[in-house]
């Protein structure tokens, strides 16, 4: 059998790398074509000369000789910059990555759908900032999108052999983060290296504080509004501290399928990477009588505002979406920088949405790529304006 030419796009980052931890345990079974990164050179040359990749490229253009001094001497092309992360993407592959984080995905994954085979999409974005054209066009190039969130794999996998049509609700599981059991009042005090540490998961800094503000949990729930084509409404949300069970699919019997597995995110990446088979996967079994307790609870809009603010996204409609992600990325970059506080990163996301939708002819207008960047850069630019106004 032909070795599977595969690509990663966010080699670095940790879906990347836990791709990569799949890919090399059974390294003669993939030819690797395209590895990307951002500012970690040493990782992103390290990997592209273990698995003899075609070509690596760093997003970062002033970046570039770095790379190049790092790739010195070994067979492997050498690129930086946005127009070279599309390309990279576009080159024939069997099966692509999509994880590069944040809106900076968009162009790479949409260029990696015209290979017509199957992308394995951990870009969340992509679906929240522009789902209807990314499945429009996955449909018309015959593309195969694969979820790779462990919350719409798990989803994707009660899927299987059932009719979309008799579901009835879909229920994904949030461990609540790092804030999860802290009174409220003490959220406006948390400190960034606080927010960076995840109970359960083992993430890069920026999901994670995401995950301590649950707006990766508002994130996810607009994907699957997308992915699924169902109504907002049948989409819920419990908080669950011990993060084995990471959905349940209710048909209109009452009956639910869960999907129950270890918080490692190599069995949502290995069902992707090997679909519509399933290989063995170096992920803990779990031994339930040894867990005891699974606990869910209702999610506390007062703690987390960003499940609300997504309900809002929805209701709104049109590219609210690319608004809510773009904000919601200038917020955390704001949290990051010392800007503002741990709860004024919902204030800013709410701040821009209000602003935005007051000027609804952009929010409505044709959903196209050049549109979906038009949207994030002006929301970008509110929210920066929403920063400056509490840091001052």
């Amino acid at each position: 059998m032909m070795p599977r030419r595969v690509s990663i796009l966010g080699a670095t980052g940790s879906i990347g790398q836990n791709t990569i931890d799949l890919i090399r345990r059974d390294a003669g079974a993939y030819d690797v074509v395209a590895l990307t990164g951002a500012g970690n050179i040493a990782r992103l040359a390290a990997d592209a000369i273990e698995l003899r990749a075609e070509v690596a490229v760093t997003a970062r253009p002033d970046l570039l000789e770095d790379l190049r001094a790092a790739l010195k001497g070994s067979a492997v092309e050498v690129a930086a910059g946005p127009a070279a992360l599309v390309e990279a993407a576009s080159r024939p592959a069997d099966w692509i990555m999509s994880a590069i984080v944040g809106a900076a995905g968009l162009a790479p994954g949409f260029a990696a759908l015209d290979q017509g085979t199957t992308l394995a999409l951990a870009n969340k974005e992509s679906l929240v900032c522009a789902g209807k054209i990314l499945l429009d066009v996955a449909r018309a190039k015959g593309t195969t999108i694969l979820p790779v969130d462990s919350e719409h794999s798990a989803v994707f996998q009660a899927l299987v052999g059932e009719d979309i049509g008799t579901v009835e609700r879909i229920i994904i599981t949030a461990s609540g983060g790092a804030f999860r059991d802290w009174p409220i009042d003490n959220l406006a005090h948390a400190t960034l290296d606080q927010a960076s540490c995840h109970p359960n998961w083992d993430m890069g800094q920026r999901i994670t504080i995401d995950s301590a503000s649950m707006f990766n949990k508002a994130m996810e729930v607009i994907e699957t509004r997308e992915f699924f084509g169902i109504d907002p409404i049948q989409i819920e949300v419990l908080v669950h501290p011990q993060s084995m069970i990471h959905a349940m699919v209710g048909f209109r019997d009452g009956g639910l399928m869960a999907h129950v597995g270890p918080p490692d995110m190599r069995h949502a990446i290995g069902y992707a990477l090997h679909h519509p088979n399933r290989a063995h996967l170096p992920v803990e079994r779990l031994d339930f009588a040894a867990i005891g307790l699974l606990e869910f609870t209702a999610p506390d809009d007062a703690r987390w505002p960003a499940l609300r603010l997504a309900r809002e996204v929805m209701a709104a409609g049109g590219m609210m979406g690319a608004v809510f992600n773009a904000a919601k990325e200038a917020a955390l970059d704001g949290f990051i920088a010392g800007q503002i506080n741990f709860v004024q990163m919902a204030q800013v996301v709410e701040d821009t949405i209000e602003q935005l939708d007051r000027g609804s002819g952009h929010i409505h207008a044709t959903m196209t790529l050049d549109n979906v960047h038009k949207v994030d850069h002006l929301a970008r630019k509110a929210a920066k304006a929403s920063i400056e106004k509490r840091a001052g």
